[in-house]
């Protein structure tokens, strides 16, 4: 007896099954195989790459301290780069050296404090990160006087990128009046709380060079997010720390 074609269909139907569960199995098989290379080859050089370049922060503490050992301005900054590129980009920033502190520099922020004459290099008070003072300070002048200005202290960590450039981290704020210090009496600038606008503002002048070749932010570096500085001043934060990749300068 012949078979019917409805016969034959039936006798091929486990080979289509027998011949769908192969490919099935490939595919799974290509799958699991693909997802392997992905996270333990892949994911995992692309990690350490990214910690290579983006130095982890966790270890560096998150406020400056004054001489006395009083919580000084919260740190919201970060270059990387050697000395002479931090000094280039601030300058093209238009960002001043700030001037030493002294008897000489005391009288003149003074006197032009009173006379409401511009001081675009005047000192900053010293706080301290790491045992030591700032190894850095800069500022951008704002009005006709030394009572307004924007500015930033930095500070050379250990932290190092795959070039062997340093880390620097700095705190930015704004001096908005002088006045006498609310925990010693002595007269000090005090700065606005908003300590992102500030940072922002950096980063906003430091972009502009066209000399920053990455940013980005450690969100969460700031776990408390409000507090009260060495003269008083109340800050306030989201906890953001940015940070700029200063573009390689070749010898």
């Amino acid at each position: 007896m012949n078979d019917t074609p409805r016969d034959s269909e039936k006798a091929g139907e486990p080979l289509k099954r027998a011949g769908s569960r192969r490919r099935i199995a490939i595919l799974v098989a290509a799958v699991l195989l693909l997802y392997a290379i992905a996270a333990y080859l892949v994911a995992p050089e692309i990690w350490e790459r990214y910690v290579k370049r983006h130095p982890s922060l966790d270890d560096v503490p998150g406020i400056t301290l004054t001489k006395a050992g009083i919580p000084g301005d919260p740190l919201n900054v970060a270059l990387i780069g050697t000395e002479a590129e931090v000094k280039g980009i601030m300058a093209a920033a238009e960002w001043y050296p700030a001037d030493s502190l002294s008897l000489r520099s005391d009288l003149r922020i003074a006197a032009d404090t009173v006379l409401e004459r511009q001081y675009d290099d005047a000192p900053v008070s010293s706080l301290y990160l790491f045992g030591r003072k700032e190894d850095l300070a800069f500022e951008q002048p704002v009005g006709r006087d030394p009572r307004h200005r924007n500015h930033v202290r930095f500070w050379r960590s250990e932290k190092k990128d795959p070039d062997g450039r340093p880390v620097w981290v700095g705190s930015a704020t704004y001096d908005e009046r002088v006045g006498l210090s609310h925990t010693t009496g002595q007269i000090t600038h005090h700065i606005g709380a908003n300590i992102d606008a500030e940072r922002d503002r950096l980063f906003d002048d430091l972009r502009r060079t066209g000399d920053l070749t990455e940013t980005y932010a450690v969100d969460g570096f700031h776990k408390v997010l409000k507090g009260h500085n060495g003269g008083g001043d109340p800050w306030h934060t989201d906890g953001r720390l940015f940070v700029g990749v200063i573009a390689l300068k070749q010898p």
